[in-house]
């Protein structure tokens, strides 16, 4: 996503390997069995990578497959219903929301609760258009908090 006020997306970060690193022994099919068997052992797609990465020695997912885990995921029916980064920002606000109800002084958290809702809207927004989840779908704290403790929209 891009950033919240300059609409523009940094140019710094690290690089992806380009070619399949030297000392890796798993070819694609293995890989994407490996991802497979750890999405079905309920690890989000950003973990499945972290795993892949330190215990199996797998730099990227993309280069060693020439797919992305989500693509994975979805070619063998395992991804979850709601997108990981809207299910995630989902968590944050009904959180900072029962902050909130605790804390009603706290203004600082309030605008931080103002811009959350406004990057969960245009995800959904998104989300929506690429037909992720239902055109019905509007976010308000009580469908959020239902969503985030059942795990379904």
């Amino acid at each position: 996503m891009a950033r919240m006020y300059a609409r523009k997306k940094g140019i710094s970060g690290s690089k992806k390997p380009m070619v399949a690193a030297q000392w890796m022994t798993y070819k694609g099919e293995e890989v994407e069995r490996l991802v497979v068997k750890l999405a079905k052992d309920g690890l989000s797609t950003a973990m499945i990578g972290l795993t892949l990465r330190d215990q199996y020695g797998i730099p990227s997912v993309k280069v060693a497959t020439g797919k992305t885990v989500l693509k994975i995921l979805d070619e063998n029916d395992v991804s979850a219903k709601i997108p990981e980064d809207l299910m995630n920002l989902l968590k944050k606000a009904v959180n900072l929301r029962e902050h909130m109800g605790k804390n009603k002084k706290d203004s600082t958290s309030k605008r931080g609760l103002e811009l959350l809702e406004s990057k969960i809207r245009r995800l959904i927004k998104y989300y929506r258009k690429e037909k992720k989840i239902p055109m019905s779908y509007k976010y308000d704290y009580e469908r959020a908090k239902l969503i985030v403790q059942t795990g379904e929209l």
